[in-house]
């Protein structure tokens, strides 16, 4: 039933995609566009289907780049902020840093790190990293700010552990607001490894992509692109899954919202 309710909430967008796919297709034969400028979606299904192999090849290094980095960017978050939950004087000093680190772009920080860490997959990883640690630190401090002062009290006169603590007021409260943060995270987290690709390194979707663009094989450009796009949804659902499955008590609510938008 819930399977049946989110294909009738995705069905318009689904229906508006393949409109928007066969308009391209009418626009590129009826224009007689070249492939190198515009190819039409027919002729990307062929690249994807003649080099699925390379390209797999390619996409299987741009997942390890991208699976190595988010993980880091989760576990570096994860420890600062509840570092600075435990120090706001650390947090009044890092926290403003953080902000300001955002106006720096990747593409200028990303040949220093090849200049760091060499051309092969470390380099990736810390792209990837950076990409996804503002995201998730951000989403998991402001979840600690808005536990409920009152149940933390309540918890200090139940002279409750700070394990206890933490597992029944805190971790409830800042779960929603980390996979917030990791939704986002898993997006760019795709980004940031095709980035460090174009950079420096021999294997991976940025790689490909660069190479294609050079030999104007604007197709095979185009399937690269779909498989990063595809890549950064499937990430996005398997984040939305680790929700459902850690968040058990938001199930009802979701599925009371989704009723009621009926």
């Amino acid at each position: 039933m819930r399977r049946w309710s989110d294909g009738r909430r995705n069905l318009p967008a689904l229906l508006l995609l393949v409109a928007l796919l066969l308009l391209w297709e009418l626009l590129c034969r009826k224009l007689a566009l070249p492939g190198y400028l515009l190819p039409a979606p027919s002729r990307i299904a062929l690249a994807l289907l003649k080099n699925h192999r390379l390209l797999m090849k390619h996409t299987a290094a741009t997942l390890c780049a991208v699976s190595a980095g988010l993980l880091t960017a989760v576990a570096v978050a994860i420890s600062l902020s509840l570092l600075m939950d435990r120090r706001p004087l650390l947090k009044k000093a890092l926290y403003p840093l953080l902000v300001i680190s955002q106006a720096v772009p990747i593409f200028a920080l990303a040949p220093v790190i090849l200049i760091w860490l060499g051309v092969d997959l470390k380099p990736k990883i810390a792209v990837v990293a950076l990409v996804c640690f503002f995201p998730l630190a951000v989403s998991i401090v402001e979840g600690l700010e808005r536990v409920d002062p009152e149940a933390l009290e309540l918890m200090e006169v139940m002279q409750a552990s700070p394990w206890f603590t933490f597992t029944q007021v805190r971790l409830p409260s800042v779960l929603p607001h980390f996979f917030a943060g990791l939704k986002i995270s898993a997006t760019y987290s795709v980004m940031g490894a095709v980035i460090g690709e174009w950079l420096g390194g021999s294997i991976g979707l940025g790689v490909y992509m660069t190479r294609t663009m050079y030999s104007y094989k604007t197709s095979h450009l185009f399937a690269a692109i779909f498989i990063a796009v595809l890549l950064s949804l499937i990430l996005f659902k398997i984040s939305e899954l680790l929700a459902w499955i850690t968040m058990p008590w938001s199930r009802d609510e979701q599925q009371q919202n989704f009723n009621g938008s009926d």
